[in-house]
């Protein structure tokens, strides 16, 4: 399982050529884009082949046999770590259920380039792969992380990054701070962090920012000292809207309308709730 550059072509690994140049098979996601990173470095793979994702099951099979073979077999996806949101997973599965070594040789990744350059000190993060493509689920997924103490870190695609962003203010709040991270180690590299309201606002007026491949990262909600007070009108907010609406949408309603940590508010209700039963 060899990792490949995700845009910048001499981000490859010392390793990663030396099992590209002894390699008896190169199973590709995509084989001319592998074909295109061997010519440019004058490697003759002895076969190419192609393993995606739906012909990933069939093709373990084969790969299993190649193996008892004694022959040497690189996986490759067309960018980054196989198995990270690519295909290899099923293969590797099927590979170590046979008694066969899977060997990991890693090397350029989205999501810790990313993180590296974002600046971010949440102490921890989870590493979500792309968000679901319809905005119900999506909404139902982003809710989740509405005070989360940790990154979350997404991938996008380009012609769904406005609807996303949008989910994620009405979701989060337009004052989530994100990170976007489009076309990583490319001629056109962006990196901007920016409050969840405004990269909307950046993103719909640009439609550069629409195109190329995407890391998006949420940051942790941010901490306020426990000891911190709601406001009066908060509360008496939040007591109204809880008479009449499911608890995580009173609070997100009442963080909106009164700028009240959203947390706070949420806990609030949670204990309101068995008095309104």
């Amino acid at each position: 399982m060899l990792a490949t550059p995700i845009g910048n072509l001499a981000d490859i690994t010392a390793r990663g050529l030396a099992a590209f140049g002894v390699a008896d098979v190169v199973c590709a996601e995509d084989t001319r884009v592998t074909g295109q990173l061997l010519k440019s470095y004058g490697i003759h793979a002895t076969r190419l082949v192609s393993l995606r994702e739906h012909n990933e099951r069939s093709m373990a099979e084969q790969v299993i046999n190649w193996l008892r073979e004694d022959q040497i077999v690189v996986q490759v996806s067309d960018a980054g770590t196989p198995a990270v949101s690519d295909p290899g997973a099923r293969l590797a599965q099927a590979v170590r259920a046979a008694g066969l070594r899977v060997c990991p040789i890693p090397g350029p990744s989205a999501v810790i380039a990313a993180l590296s350059a974002s600046g971010l000190t949440a102490p921890s993060f989870l590493f979500h792969g792309f968000l679901p493509p319809k905005s119900g689920e999506r909404r139902r997924t982003l809710a989740q992380w509405s005070a989360a103490p940790y990154c979350v870190v997404c991938y996008e695609a380009p012609h769904r990054i406005e609807d996303s962003l949008s989910d994620i203010v009405a979701e989060l709040g337009a004052d989530r701070p994100l990170l976007l991270a489009r076309e990583l180690t490319k001629t056109f590299e962006t990196l901007r962090a920016q409050s969840a309201g405004e990269m909307l606002e950046w993103v719909r007026s640009d439609a550069n920012q629409r195109r190329g491949e995407i890391v998006l990262i949420i940051d942790a909600v941010p901490r306020v000292d426990d000891d911190e007070a709601l406001p009066p009108d908060a509360v008496k907010t939040l007591e109204i809207l809880a008479a009449e609406l499911p608890t995580r949408q009173a609070a997100q309603l009442a963080a909106r309308i009164t700028g009240a940590n959203k947390k706070k508010l949420y806990d609030l209700a949670l204990s309101l709730k068995p008095e309104r039963e």
